[in-house]
């Protein structure tokens, strides 16, 4: 009898910690697939986008300000979280996706009937840049409100591995529809996306909350928008392994994320001398490195997950300090690989920090400051191209490596009992 006993226990700790265990909550079997169809719109729409800005203009500037314009709603990103606390992070997310559709729509109509140019690019991307910015924070919230506990860094790193899939069969499926087909038929393909997206977001049902939960949504109502977000951001800030993770996660959007993202087309077109078929192999060499990541860290159980964080932020920069001086595709792709594995143990440990220190009725506001701080990429992107047009694009890659690791080293000493420490509730296991 007691082996019996023994071996249910066993069964039910696996259970819990496999990879696919998240997938038994209903909710999350419609999040998932959700999340996974967006993020492959995202990854096509940028890369064609991006690919057609920089060869109607022939300017890198000008394709980092078109990158840039994705993030300006960074700074109302902590908003998207206080309306999530308010009506429902599921309402707002199928709001979103819903707005993304139109906007796609609203390309397709022009490509289709010739009348596309760069100006209605640059307009669609920064009506798209004051929305999309937020989708992975209230994703993110979603997540751990419809999931146990005890399972979320397993939901947090499936959850991941939409965006990694999306950068391989995005980018690629992109890329390839672009070259065959132009720019029209490729976006028929992405306005179907996002609308199916919509669909299965709305396909998820809101979780039932206690009578006193529901009495405190209603109290929230009453208050000020304002206060919520003061609320919010002075949650972060007085928490110190919340704001240690911010600060890393701004750094990373500062000096990493440029040399990786948006100068891919750039890096593609001007130092290797590729096309749309080249790009799309960087873009999902990153990715895939990515996705390898994401899986791992779904299966592996007893992680320090600050240490974690720290180890895998600084394999990043020394990676992207390398990837700067590579002059062939081959090499730049083995690079990407290793920077993408290490970016997505990062980002993942970032996550489940903020939201295992996050109490329920907070996450949806930590999550928008989370946002918030990806406005550190366009300033980098911004930075990054007067300074490739100055000194070109391998010292500015290893001045931005060499500085965001600098940087990186500074924080863990300042909050190493916070983030170092075994015994910090950042390392728990």
């Amino acid at each position: 009898m007691e082996r019996d006993e023994s071996r249910q226990r066993v069964l039910s700790d696996l259970a819990r910690t496999s990879a696919l265990a998240p997938f038994r909550i209903r909710n999350y079997r419609f999040q998932w697939p959700a999340d996974l169809l967006t993020s492959w719109a995202f990854e096509m729409e940028m890369l064609i986008l991006g690919w057609y800005v920089l060869v109607e203009t022939g300017s890198v500037l000008l394709l980092t300000l078109f990158a840039s314009l994705g993030y300006v709603g960074t700074l109302v990103a902590p908003m998207f979280g206080v309306v999530g606390d308010r009506i429902g992070h599921r309402d707002v997310l199928a709001m979103m996706r819903a707005t993304y559709a139109v906007l796609a729509l609203f390309l397709m109509t022009l490509a289709l009937t010739g009348h596309l140019s760069p100006l209605y690019v640059f307009i669609s991307a920064a009506l798209m840049g004051v929305v999309r910015p937020s989708d992975l924070g209230v994703r993110g919230a979603l997540v751990a409100t419809i999931m146990p506990h005890g399972q979320l860094i397993g939901a947090i790193s499936i959850s991941r591995t939409t965006m990694d899939t999306a950068r391989i069969a995005g980018a690629l499926s992109g890329a390839g529809l672009f070259a065959a087909l132009g720019m029209g038929p490729a976006y028929v393909a992405i306005v179907c996306l996002y609308i199916t997206a919509t669909a299965l977001t709305l396909c998820i049902r809101a979780p039932v909350k206690p009578q006193a939960a529901n009495a405190a949504a209603s109290a929230a109502l009453q208050r000020s928008p304002m206060r919520d977000l003061k609320e919010g951001v002075a949650y972060c800030w007085t928490t110190p392994r919340m704001q240690a993770a911010l600060w890393v996660a701004f750094l990373a959007n500062l000096t990493a994320y440029p040399l990786s993202n948006g100068l891919l087309p750039y890096i593609a077109r001007t130092i290797y001398g590729t096309n749309q078929t080249g790009l799309g192999y960087l873009s999902a060499s990153f990715a895939i490195g990515s996705l390898v990541g994401s899986i791992a860290l779904s299966v592996m159980g007893g992680i320090r997950v600050a240490r974690l964080m720290i180890g895998a932020t600084v394999l990043w920069y020394v990676t992207l300090l390398v990837f700067a001086q590579m002059q062939t595709v081959p090499t730049a792709i083995a690079c990407l690989v290793l920077a993408g594995f290490s970016q997505s143990l990062a980002m993942i440990s970032i996550a489940v920090i903020l939201m295992r220190t996050a109490s329920e009725n907070f996450r949806g506001r930590v999550m928008g400051v989370r946002m918030m701080v990806i406005y550190g990429l366009p300033l980098g992107l911004l930075a990054a191209g007067s300074l490739i047009e100055e000194i070109g694009f391998a010292a500015t890659g290893t001045l931005y490596a060499a500085a965001g690791l600098t940087l990186m080293l500074a924080i863990v000493l300042h909050w190493r009992a916070d983030l170092w420490h075994v015994t910090a509730p950042a390392n728990a296991r």
